[in-house]
């Protein structure tokens, strides 16, 4: 499941997952920034609570938004896979300048969303300059591959995660969340050891990676992103790893980055962005 290609002379949206937990009342940065992105006073955003089992979810998320300025905010939820090929929510998509994921179960965006006519249309969206963001859940599905469920603790074995089909955004990283705060760093390895191809992004809570067009990644929020680069991996033991061994993996690269540091994930290149000139007394 590929992104969507993007025709001459468009430019791709950006892609905006956050690690859950963002800061809703006294400085939302990360939300602001998405509404700015989207046009601000312009912006016409859809989201998508259909993760959250609260009903209030979509709601809470439409005055966040229309507090931070968002010209049109509207909450689309969907309760089963017939709602993904109706016309009207099909249209709100068709016009949005962002779409926005809640929190939630994972697995109910993948079971409800997974293969229907929106999702397809949400990739061709993006594709065309659609700006796509996410929090918690709502992070994890945007890309190929996605997190569904795991185990906590920082050493992978083989049974420390489980990976089902995501949004397919984008096929270059997996993305963990709730990152720190839960003790994530084996599972996102063990997704790593399944697919050494993507590169691993594990967002702390109040924290988002603002992915470009020309997918450099730029941190912003109060806490870390962990970038783990299996490019170079040396060897894996994952082939003979029972279920709850520890797998040995050599010549992984790893990054912790803060506000201000990017990472560009073509090149595989981390730099401290404007951190790099400021100084610290």
């Amino acid at each position: 499941m590929c992104p969507s290609k993007v025709s001459e002379g468009n430019e791709r949206g950006w892609i905006v997952p956050i690690g859950g937990a963002e800061e809703k009342d006294h400085d939302p940065r990360i939300l602001r920034r998405f509404v700015e992105l989207c046009g601000g006073n312009a912006a016409d955003i859809v989201v998508i609570p259909t993760a959250s089992q609260l009903a209030t979810t979509g709601e809470r998320y439409e005055r966040l938004f229309a507090e931070l300025g968002a010209g049109q905010v509207t909450a689309l939820d969907f309760d089963t896979r017939r709602d993904a090929g109706e016309a009207n929510r099909w249209q709100h998509i068709e016009r949005a300048s962002g779409v926005f994921f809640t929190g939630g179960n994972p697995l109910r965006l993948s079971t409800l969303l997974g293969g229907t006519p929106i999702a397809k249309l949400i990739r061709l969206r993006n594709a065309q300059g659609m700006h796509v963001g996410g929090t918690s859940a709502g992070a994890s599905i945007l890309s190929e591959h996605m997190i569904a469920f795991g185990k906590e603790g920082g050493s992978p074995t083989a049974s420390s995660v489980h990976l089902a089909p995501g949004l397919g955004l984008t096929n270059r990283f997996v993305i963990d969340q709730h990152f720190r705060q839960r003790d994530r760093l084996g599972r996102l390895l063990a997704a790593l050891a399944y697919n050494p191809f993507a590169v691993g992004i594990g967002l702390d809570e109040d924290t988002a990676a603002f992915i470009r067009p020309d997918n450099t990644l730029e941190v912003e929020g109060s806490g870390g992103v962990t970038v783990v680069d299996a490019s170079e991996l040396q060897f894996s033991s994952m082939d003979q790893a029972d279920a709850d061994e520890p797998v040995c993996l050599l010549g992984l690269k790893i990054h912790i980055l803060v506000a201000g540091a990017t990472f560009n994930l073509h090149t595989r290149r981390a730099s401290a962005g404007r951190l790099a000139g400021s100084k610290h007394h």
